[in-house]
């Protein structure tokens, strides 16, 4: 197969794929290609999306490829859908998600500790979005079951692994950053 054709042919299963494809993926898909041939393929069809300023990008999430919306024509696309409703995770779901995303794995108890409310249904429902699983059962009484994020947790925030998180003292940074902003006030910290 010639290298238009690869490019294309890797075009059109990341087209038609809802989730991102990993390489081994593609390669099984393609049938006779090399790993090296196969990402050479998708950073021509990157770099040409890119320098043609085409409408849609090829992102590396959760561990493969996927083909998305270039941010700059996010205006079009809300005015498009702008009746379709996207369901968000309440502040109480993307607490607990958190903790579990720094933390992992940890018990139910755990992260009530951390919490200190009651996460049934929190755990629950994010356990029914997939974005959480149960990866095993801790070694203690009563073996409680243990929690992780999993893959669609990844596709979820648009990260390629656990490690694109931010570190806490950038989270912190950054949201004393936003909370400036929100109330007008700058924060100031004591001189010595």
């Amino acid at each position: 197969m010639s290298n238009n054709n690869v490019k294309s042919a890797i075009e059109a299963l990341l087209f038609a794929s809802d989730k991102p494809l990993n390489i081994q993926q593609i390669k099984e898909a393609l049938d006779s290609q090399d790993t090296a041939g196969i990402r050479t393929a998708i950073e021509e069809l990157r770099n040409e999306y890119e320098i043609n300023q085409r409408g849609i990008r090829i992102i590396e999430v959760a561990g493969g490829y996927q083909m998305v919306t270039a941010v700059d024509f996010a205006p079009f696309l809300k005015r498009l859908f702008k009746r379709r409703r996207i369901e968000r995770l309440s502040q109480p779901a993307l607490e607990t998600l958190a903790i579990i995303a720094y933390k992992q794995p940890l018990t139910k108890q755990e992260i009530q500790l951390l919490r200190n409310v009651n996460v049934d249904g929190v755990i629950k429902h994010l356990l029914e979005k997939g974005l959480i699983r149960i990866s095993g059962r801790k070694k203690a009484p009563g073996r409680p079951y243990v929690f992780s994020t999993t893959r669609q947790f990844l596709e979820y925030f648009g990260l390629r692994s656990l490690d694109d998180l931010p570190k806490i003292p950038q989270l912190n940074q950054e949201l004393n950053l936003e909370g400036d902003r929100k109330d007008g006030t700058e924060k100031t910290t004591p001189e010595n």
